[in-house]
């Protein structure tokens, strides 16, 4: 079964904390979401097979969108309460492995959407549509 197609929820609460971002903030490039993903992806892996994460240093830009979606993943985790302090009465639970599969997808995204559409092909994709491709 694709990513897409078991966790769509899970991608898109992802997406949402990195179009959020990007509507705040116009001159996020997918560069930057590729390297927040990167860094997620790093942690929740090292997470998954219990040792310590250790990542290179990102940019501001980098850093909002890591810290963004890095609140929606400790949501889905169980670990925290919604980012935007809602009640849900979603079980928003998933492993540290899940989060990695999907993160893994959204990074391939990023890399589709940037040779298609440029330097923010991805994000104006998502911001627009939503879907994950």
């Amino acid at each position: 079964m694709r990513v897409e197609d078991e966790y769509l929820d899970v991608l898109q609460n992802l997406e949402w904390a990195i179009v959020n971002e990007f509507r705040q903030d116009r001159s996020i490039l997918d560069l930057d979401a590729r390297a927040a993903a990167n860094a997620l992806v790093r942690h929740y892996e090292a997470e998954a097979e219990s040792r310590s994460a250790t990542g290179a240093p990102l940019s501001e830009r980098a850093r909002r969108i890591f810290e963004g979606v890095r609140k929606m993943c400790e949501w889905r985790l169980g670990r925290a309460p919604a980012p935007d302090n809602s009640p849900s009465g979603l079980d928003p639970t998933v492993t540290a492995a899940e989060l990695v599969l999907c993160l893994q997808r959204i990074r391939k995204s990023i890399d589709f959407w940037t040779k298609e559409g440029g330097r923010q092909g991805y994000l104006n994709f998502v911001a627009d549509s939503g879907y994950v491709r």
